[in-house]
């Protein structure tokens, strides 16, 4: 068999796209040619016909109208479905509502393989859409992967780190601070059906919006007690890449020590933390099954926004007297962290993600890739065309983004693709090296950058 085409989809780029390296540089020591991109600069290599048929791989399989028609139409180019869903459903007891609303039998019949997490999340999709099960694989996430010690040089010190030790907390808020308004969040939701498959959702969306909203106001009260009863250390707030990290800035504004940030993966901030406070947030099982010690503080009762994972983890405190103790004794001695290093992952943890300590999870996926394989996979495509191709379609983005500025009444407001904002070049080249020599490849593998948003990966 010929060598594949793979291309990998990037929702949210701060999440996804350094997993997306890694699977990459994988595949492409073996001949393949990937790219990694945001959708939008995919769908249009497809309706253009310059992308050949080949391996989609994608965030979710969500059966929403929209995403099963386009899903179709890659199907009907000759292309194969493939996807682990990024969201985990990691933070709750239990797999089946998940698999419920962000699955269907019509998603699974679309797809070649899904990935699992781990036993969870692949046991309950098997017991649901069991005539899919030859589909499923428990194979662990290419994320998780970057969690191992063996990637620790790759994520190495982020950028505008704090000169003293700092406190990083994991902000997953769903209220005042998203990007996108509470009532064009829920217009999506309604059309893309989630009401429908999860009737209850329609009043706890709006009950969980209160709640979160109350969490916000407790976090920030929380974070200036700590930054005026430490002992010596600073605090840096990460918004989850869907907040507006302006209303922080303004929540926070001129409090000493604290630092608003939001540039690179979260995983090098959580490395190079001495601990984490969170609050239902799926960064509190990544710190855990990094050995780092973890602070939940949950101040009040919480009834829709409570998750139950997450928030079993670490040292649990719900006053502000016991918060600033827990952290201030976490940053006094240094013994506590050593002795949360060897601690073993939770079983709740362990369930949920799969981690084999002989083959990471992207190699695995990788292989399952590859016994797909057919000659309509291996199909050449011309780069240079595709390269031009983004390049016009920049050029006419450029220009109604100019056009929307100037009237906006008539064109409708300009919407930024705040999940995946461009990629720069030097940023690019300096993770794939990283990474490239991390995985001690001895193949001569290519990387370039053909848009904003887009990287081709191959041998040379």
């Amino acid at each position: 068999m010929g060598k594949m085409n793979i291309y990998i989809d990037v929702e949210i780029s701060l999440r996804e796209l350094d997993s997306g390296l890694l699977l990459a540089i994988l595949a492409a020591s073996k001949g393949h040619k990937v790219l990694i991109s945001h959708l939008t600069e995919i769908i249009l290599g497809f309706k253009s016909g310059i992308l050949a048929p080949g391996i989609f791989h994608t965030t979710n399989l969500a059966p929403t109208n929209q995403k099963i028609l386009r899903h179709q139409n890659i199907i009907n180019n000759g292309s194969f479905i493939t996807s682990i869903d990024e969201e985990g459903g990691l933070v709750d007891h239990g797999y089946d509502k998940f698999a419920k609303v962000r699955y269907s039998d019509h998603t699974l019949e679309q797809s070649a393989a899904v990935f699992g997490w781990g036993l969870e999340d692949a046991e309950t999709l098997k017991k649901i859409y069991h005539k899919h099960n030859d589909k499923i694989h428990v194979t662990g996430s290419a994320r998780a992967d970057l969690w191992k010690p063996k990637f620790y040089k790759y994520w190495g010190t982020p950028k505008n780190i704090p000169k003293k030790p700092y406190l990083l907390v994991s902000s997953n808020m769903h209220s005042i601070t998203k990007i996108t308004s509470f009532h064009k969040e829920f217009k999506y939701l309604k059309q893309a059906g989630y009401f429908d498959r999860d009737p209850g959702f329609f009043s706890k969306l709006f009950k969980q919006a209160a709640e979160d909203t109350r969490k916000t106001g407790a976090f920030v009260e929380a974070i200036i007690h700590l930054a005026n009863n430490s002992n010596g250390f600073d605090i840096v707030l990460r918004p989850h890449p869907t907040e507006n990290i302006e209303a922080w800035k303004i929540f926070l504004e001129d409090i000493p020590n604290v630092h608003v940030i939001q540039n690179d993966s979260i995983t090098p901030w959580v490395n190079n933390a001495f601990a984490v406070m969170h609050n239902s947030c799926t960064t509190a099982i990544e710190a855990t099954v990094t050995r780092k010690p973890v602070v939940t503080y949950i101040p009040f009762y919480q009834e829709y926004n409570s998750r139950e994972i997450p928030n079993k983890l670490g040292h649990k405190t719900s006053t502000l007297k016991e918060l600033s103790e827990t952290v201030n004794n976490l940053f006094n001695d240094i013994q506590i962290n050593e002795e949360e290093k060897v601690k073993k992952i939770p079983d709740i943890i362990s369930k949920k993600i799969y981690f084999d300590e002989d083959e990471l999870a992207a190699e695995k996926i990788v292989k399952i890739w590859e016994s797909l394989n057919n000659k309509k996979l291996s199909k050449k495509i011309n780069w240079i065309k595709l390269k031009w191709l983004l390049k016009i379609s920049d050029f006419r983005i450029i220009a109604g983004k100019f056009k929307q500025k100037l009237f906006p009444s008539k064109f409708g407001p300009y919407r930024e693709i705040y999940k995946f904002p461009k990629l720069e070049k030097n940023d690019i080249y300096r993770r794939f090296n990283k990474m490239y020599k991390i995985l001690g490849i001895n193949e001569k593998l290519e990387c370039y950058l053909l848009s904003d948003r887009t990287i081709l990966i191959k041998k040379s």
